[in-house]
């Protein structure tokens, strides 16, 4: 049996939070995982699922851009590898991205998840909170949900599973091999959503 190997992109962001609760996941499926920190295009071909962590978007899409690395991993995520984006990196993933201020964006953006975005859509960082979400997919306990400077789904595709709403707003959702959320869950002790990214490398691999 292989040993199932989750990337985070450490270009900018939460890579540390969220090493050490896809760490913890693991811990508590009882699964022999390994987590590494991904920079390159060669690193990105040597995992079995990838965390696009919180941060600046445009930042993460420059970089990822200039190294070739935005390439790898859109061609990895349309081949099937599963992924997480949290915040930033659900904007990330994202075919269409509006700024509450500035209207549509151009920034460099993966574009493999059927979504519209809308950047900063609760206000700047003196307006982040948290707030308890009913999340059906990972259990009925609630999810303790942070939001910084977070976007939300403004619209879906057909293929688009909605997994999260906070009040009218789409926080959370599903396409395939891929997962998004507006939130940060490596900010809590909440390991359920790595673990559902756990689960699809898991499945989608055989391991």
């Amino acid at each position: 049996m292989k040993t199932p190997v989750i990337g985070v992109l450490a270009l900018q962001g939460d890579v540390e939070e969220h090493i050490a609760m896809t760490k913890l996941a693991f811990k508590e499926m009882g699964v022999d995982g390994h987590v590494r920190q991904v920079k390159s295009a060669e690193e990105v071909n040597a995992i079995h699922g990838l965390i696009i962590t919180g941060g600046e978007s445009t930042v993460i899409g420059r970089l990822s851009s200039v190294n070739q690395t935005l390439q790898a991993i859109k061609q990895r995520i349309q081949d099937g590898m599963p992924v997480l984006g949290t915040c930033a990196g659900l904007i990330m993933l994202a075919k269409k991205v509006y700024d509450r201020v500035l209207g549509e964006t151009k920034q460099s953006t993966l574009g493999v998840m059927d979504i519209v975005v809308e950047r900063n859509a609760f206000g700047r960082q003196r307006e982040s909170f948290e707030t308890e979400l009913e999340v059906p997919k990972i259990g009925e306990k609630k999810f303790k949900a942070v939001f910084i400077r977070a976007p939300v789904i403004r619209e879906i595709g057909p293929e688009v599973e909605v997994m999260a709403k906070l009040g009218n707003k789409i926080v959370a959702v599903q396409q395939h091999n891929m997962i998004g959320t507006a939130f940060h869950p490596e900010l809590t002790e909440d390991t359920r959503i790595h673990q559902l990214l756990i689960n699809k490398v898991m499945n989608v691999y055989k391991l």
